[in-house]
């Protein structure tokens, strides 16, 4: 069972597949472990980035984008416009909402490229509290979850009959 759990933490912790990979892989594979494990297991993995991310993602990028080893540079920037751009969707989306609202809305809907590494990444690019920032991506981060559960299980229920 430990390497079950380890899985499905691990999975939920790729920059990218985050919980929205994870927990779909957990009911895919049928690991045997309940539902509620599943998602509490992928919400955690997923959490456990956020502050990492918050308080040192950028500084690294920034130094990285200065680098003369070009497959790093090119990454480093890259990973930078990647949260420039989260910063300035959110803004958009912050309109009529507030940031922190925008940001949940941001994390919570699980779409490509809108997780909590996005999410944080672009928090941080744009100088926002970190206390507030981890409230919205951790909210946003549980809801993703549900919704990433229920699709899940209705999509396995229909294929697997």
């Amino acid at each position: 069972m430990f390497w079950k759990v380890l899985i499905v933490l691990i999975i939920s912790m790729i920059p990218l597949v985050e919980l929205r990979g994870a927990i779909p892989v957990a009911v895919g594979m049928d690991l045997g472990l309940p539902e509620w494990l599943v998602l509490i297991i992928a919400i955690i993995g997923n959490i456990i980035p956020v502050p990492i991310i918050f308080f040192f993602a950028r500084k690294i990028l920034n130094w990285g984008s200065k680098q003369k080893w070009k497959p790093f540079k090119q990454f480093c920037n890259f990973c930078l416009k990647k949260g420039e751009k989260g910063g300035e969707k959110l803004l958009k989306k912050a309109g009529n909402y507030g940031t922190y609202f925008a940001l949940f809305l941001f994390v919570a809907i699980p779409i490509p490229g809108t997780g909590a590494w996005t999410g944080t990444l672009a928090a941080s690019i744009l100088n926002l509290d970190f206390k507030k920032t981890t409230i919205a991506i951790t909210t946003g981060i549980i809801t993703a979850g549900l919704i990433m559960l229920a699709v899940s299980l209705g999509l396995f229920k229909i294929i697997l009959g």
